[in-house]
């Protein structure tokens, strides 16, 4: 039996509500043209502040799938 091979892409998620939903972002968007997503890293986590309060979240994520087989 063989082990698991996987692509990794580099992603950036953003939302103005929280680091959480940015993620969320990327990884939805990600699936609409990426099969068998199976984890991420979250790389960097940044942000855009405008007029002293928070006013987006960024996050950097590594995200791995499985790659396709012939036979798959």
């Amino acid at each position: 039996m063989e082990g698991h091979v996987y692509k990794i892409v580099e992603l950036v998620g953003s939302s103005p509500d929280s680091v959480e939903d940015a993620i969320g972002a990327a990884i939805k968007r990600a699936g609409e043209t990426v099969r068998r997503l199976r984890w991420f890293e979250v790389v960097q986590i940044r942000g855009a502040v405008d007029k002293g309060a928070v006013a987006d979240y960024q996050v950097v994520l590594k995200v791995g799938f499985t790659l396709d087989r012939e036979n798959e």
